[in-house]
């Protein structure tokens, strides 16, 4: 019907006026009156429902639980730069590559990541960030913020990033009404969102007068990061108005600097500024590491200082055996939540501190995450008792021991209750096993109950689900969701279980690079000091920890188990074919390529066995050279290293 067509664009116009552009052309009475004009026409005429129409957006639809999403583009976290040295240090870095850059400084917004779908310009999927590569569908539920847009104002195919989150005054709102009902309070408009965004109910979500700035357009056709955003904006998406094109570094400290002294004064809270590389065209130039792009970074405002009193130390023991002292506080709170416990670090810490049970002390988060004691108020220490550091574990009683030029003592007992518990919780978390809904309390629940004790026991536990679901707390769907997020688990690829093991030395990024080695955990339990040491970036110490680790017959059976459970140990990708030509060889990227991307021609040299870098040196064996290569050809050149243009690499990469 025409009427519905035309209050369907007429209300949409409103909307983006009043939620994006906060210019509204209209009063609240005219708009709730062509709302309910809407309203009364598509009771009367369901079937002709626009799929753009507004009365999508105030919820209704329940889902039983969230689907799974892979991201064609992945959605990376940033790194963290923490005050103006480290500033200057991530632009020297990206100069050496940019010698005139230009960067592009946002407010970090202290939301919830969301990524937008769009077909033919129709809001086609939402989806939570997840682990970067997979996150959930929450499409029913961004439907009802008012200001992502269900159609864009040109029909275009686009994916693009942004946060959700929730304002300050509808946080404030929204607790005052839970305080009414006499349900517990969100600590903070982060979580706020985030449990908003997460409700099965989509009107439960639509109540929550959730909010939305939209920072990025992953697969540009843009030169510059700054036309994509000002692209985006003439989509209708809303774009922060208070981002700004820097010149140079120095303009992006000026604006970290005003933003510190106002930030405090916006409707929303942010927790830093977001720094980026204007020009996109050399973001894969820039490159990657495992988890982060080099080509932009976060840096996160002072970590707030706050006063209470330290009631008593208590010692954790974790996964590896180290002791850490515990500072128990009055609860107090600090950045939007409650803290009632802060790391203390070590003996030595507390020492130089001069830390006293009874003390007054500051506290912060540090990188705004781990609580932390900072300092003493000497000036109101009274009735103070010294701190004594524990000689046994707390937790089995062995003695404890403090290795030569350590700082930290640790418990050595293998079969420790805690140390234990830690491994299991590090088996099953997001960058290892990534196994949903085994969360640290749980974990500590069901070895209590004796449940698991190994890692082998979390793929036995579908033969106590009905003893599960007797457990306080859980029920049928709980447990089968559990029990679904295990069995997904034993598909992962072979660098994720080797992360999960827990071998001392392998972080994420290291069990990648063994893993494209060996292929599969059957090959690398039988290498050899010599051949792990020959690989790059491994070392002696950690060659030796591998080692030991397979010669371990506790360890070996573990992985049997493991094994006839399913799980597999087979690297999922492309397996380092060793090639003389590349193997152990240092090869240099310089310059733009139409017909592959920089990351690729990284994937394909390290899949032979070579690895690349940023800068040449006497070192560098080869410098492959794209258009407009700049200094590094120079170097090469004057360095008489072999070099690789446009029409060499293509016949290395098989193109013609």
């Amino acid at each position: 019907m025409n009427r519905m067509q035309e209050l369907v664009d007429l209300l949409n116009k409103y909307n983006y006026e009043y939620y994006t552009l906060d210019a509204p052309s209209i009063s609240d009475a005219e708009y709730d009156r062509l709302m309910q004009e809407l309203i009364v026409l598509e009771k009367k005429y369901p079937d002709k429902v626009l799929q753009n129409s507004p009365t999508q957006k105030i919820g209704g639809q329940i889902i039983s639980e969230f689907d799974k999403v892979v991201h064609n583009v992945g959605m990376f976290s940033l790194g963290n730069v923490f005050n103006e040295e480290e500033i200057l240090d991530f632009d020297k870095k990206i100069k050496k590559i940019i010698h005139n850059v230009e960067y592009v400084a946002e407010l970090k917004i202290d939301g919830m990541g969301v990524s937008l779908e769009y077909k033919n310009g129709i809001l086609f999927q939402a989806s939570t960030r997840g682990d970067g590569t997979v996150g959930e569908d929450i499409t029913h539920n961004v439907k009802t913020i008012k200001s992502i847009p269900l159609k864009l104002n040109e029909n275009v195919d686009i994916v693009v990033r942004g946060e959700i989150y929730m304002s300050k005054k509808s946080f404030e709102e929204l607790n005052s009404l839970r305080k009414e009902s006499g349900q517990s309070l969100f600590q903070n408009p982060r979580n706020a969102a985030a449990g908003s965004v997460r409700q099965l109910d989509s009107s439960i979500t639509a109540s929550r007068k959730l909010d939305a700035f939209l920072y990025h357009y992953p697969l540009t056709p843009f030169k510059t990061h700054y036309e994509s955003l000002e692209y985006m904006k003439k989509l209708g998406f809303k774009v922060n108005p208070n981002i700004r094109l820097c010149k140079n570094i120095y303009e992006v400290i000026d604006y970290i600097n005003k933003w510190t002294e106002l930030r405090n004064t916006l409707p929303y809270e942010i927790d830093g500024v977001v720094i980026k590389v204007n020009d996109v065209t050399k973001y894969d130039e820039i490159g990657y590491t495992a988890k982060v792009p080099k080509w932009a970074t976060a840096y996160k405002f002072p970590a707030q200082l706050v006063l209470t009193k330290l009631k008593d130390i208590i010692f954790t023991v974790g996964r590896t055996g180290m002791i850490t002292p515990n500072a128990v506080l009055e609860p107090v709170k600090i950045m939007g939540s409650t803290v009632s416990r802060a790391t203390l670090h070590n003996e030595d810490y507390v020492l130089n501190k001069d830390i006293k049970i009874g003390d007054y002390v500051y506290i912060k988060k540090a990188g705004d995450v781990i609580p932390e004691v900072v300092s003493v108020e000497l000036n109101r220490r009274k009735d103070v008792k010294d701190f004594v550091m524990i000689h046994k574990c707390p937790i089995c009683g062995e003695y404890l021991t403090k290795p030569d030029g350590f700082v930290d003592s640790y418990c050595l007992n293998e079969e420790c209750p805690a140390r234990n518990i830690e491994k299991l919780i590090h088996f099953v978390s997001r960058d290892a096993m990534n196994i949903e809904g085994l969360g640290e309390r749980i974990i500590e629940d069901f070895y209590n109950y004796g449940f698991i004790k190994d890692f082998s026991d979390i793929y036995n536990l579908k033969n106590k689900k009905e003893e599960l679901i007797e457990l306080e707390g859980f029920g049928n769907k709980s447990v089968n969701n559990i029990l679904e997020n295990i069995e997904n688990s034993k598909n992962n690829s072979m660098e994720r279980l080797l992360f999960a093991l827990g071998i001392n030395g392998i972080g994420a990024k290291k069990a990648k690079l063994i893993s494209k080695q060996f292929s599969n955990i059957e090959d690398l339990s039988k290498a050899q000091f010599d051949e792990l040491n020959d690989i790059k970036d491994i070392g002696p110490i950690l060659s030796k920890s591998i080692v030991e680790y397979f010669r371990n017959e506790d360890n070996l059976n573990e992985l049997q188990k493991l094994k006839d459970a399913g799980v597999n140990f087979s690297y999922i990708g492309k397996k380092i074919e060793m090639d003389e030509e590349y193997a152990g060889k240092k090869f240099v990227i310089t310059g733009s390529f139409d017909f592959v991307s920089r990351k690729e021609i990284k994937e394909f040299i390290e899949n032979k066995g070579g690895y690349t870098s940023e800068s040449v040196s006497k070192k560098t064996n080869v410098v492959i050279v794209g258009k407009d290569p700049g200094k590094k050809y120079e170097d090469a050149v004057n360095l008489n290293i072999p070099i690789w243009n446009e029409e060499v690499l293509k016949s290395k990469l098989g193109i013609m």
